[in-house]
């Protein structure tokens, strides 16, 4: 009998007088000589570098392309890689290769240039619907490099540069527009200070106006209170010498006539009582 060690990532495939008849995992397995064939199967993921492949885009533009290609054989469909097909690794590098250029053939030159995510999507799937009968699973395709023609790329690196300086004219515009915009608020901000300061100094202004009117109003009304007070206590024989001391500055003053009110002589009354008292005993 013969001995077969089976490592983790692999499968045995047993094929017993030509006839398949089953998978062996990980382990010792044994098996008949010259009655049973075994296959190795390897189940870790594995890659294909694709090499570059010349492709026709929708506008007729050729263009070169390299990508790799990921794929593993599928656990419980082993068998399929040795009975459905001869050279696994061959067979996924031609269909890789084929379904590259009908992918292209559907893009035009600026997609295939711009869209390498839908490219690798596209090329995935596509493979997968294939590789699939033989039990293999495309797990990703990546573009390594996509090469234009040469009067594309010269025109592609005229497009960046008139690009770039496009965006250098907008970055310094807009750079002079926002230092307009900060000197004009600072301006405002400016004319804003200054009128608040005029306005605070006017109001201080007028209210020290005010406390000042309020002042002299309150020593006007003081000086009258004491006036009065003084008044109050003043008699009517102060009041007469008053009043006889204003006759004589009348009798200094060129005037020939005077006109005297009737209440002046009730003015005079208590300074004539005072020189003739016995007319005032009369009266009474």
């Amino acid at each position: 009998m013969a001995i077969n060690i089976v490592n983790q990532y692999q499968r045995l495939i047993v094929l017993r007088w030509g006839r398949y008849t089953g998978t062996r995992g990980a382990g010792i397995r044994w098996t008949w000589p010259f009655m049973e064939q075994v296959r190795r199967v390897d189940i870790r993921e594995q890659v294909i570098d694709v090499p570059r492949q010349t492709s026709i885009t929708k506008d007729n533009a050729p263009i070169d392309i390299d990508f790799l290609l990921y794929f593993r054989v599928m656990e419980d469909e082993a068998q399929k890689t040795v009975l459905e097909v001869a050279n696994v690794t061959a067979a996924a590098l031609g269909i890789a290769t084929t379904t590259l250029r009908s992918v292209i053939g559907d893009m035009t030159l600026d997609d295939v240039l711009s869209k390498r995510e839908t490219i690798n999507a596209t090329l995935r799937v596509k493979l997968d619907e294939i590789t699939e009968r033989w039990g293999v699973k495309v797990t990703a395709v990546e573009i390594k490099e996509i090469e234009p023609p040469r009067e594309v790329q010269d025109a592609m690196n005229r497009q960046l540069s008139a690009e770039r300086v496009r965006r250098a004219t907008i970055t310094e515009s807009e750079g002079e527009r926002q230092a307009a915009i900060n000197r004009a608020e600072g301006e405002k901000r400016g004319a804003i200070l200054t009128a608040e300061g005029l306005r605070e100094a006017q109001v201080l202004e007028a209210e020290g106006q005010r406390q000042a009117a309020i002042l002299h109003a309150e020593g006007f009304a003081l000086a009258l209170e004491r006036i009065n007070e003084v008044a109050s206590q003043a008699d009517t024989r102060t009041m007469s010498l008053q009043y006889f001391d204003t006759l004589k500055n009348l009798g200094d003053s060129p005037s020939t006539k005077w006109v005297l009110p009737m209440e002046f002589t009730n003015m005079l009354r208590p300074f004539l009582n005072l020189v003739n008292p016995d007319q005032q005993d009369g009266d009474n």
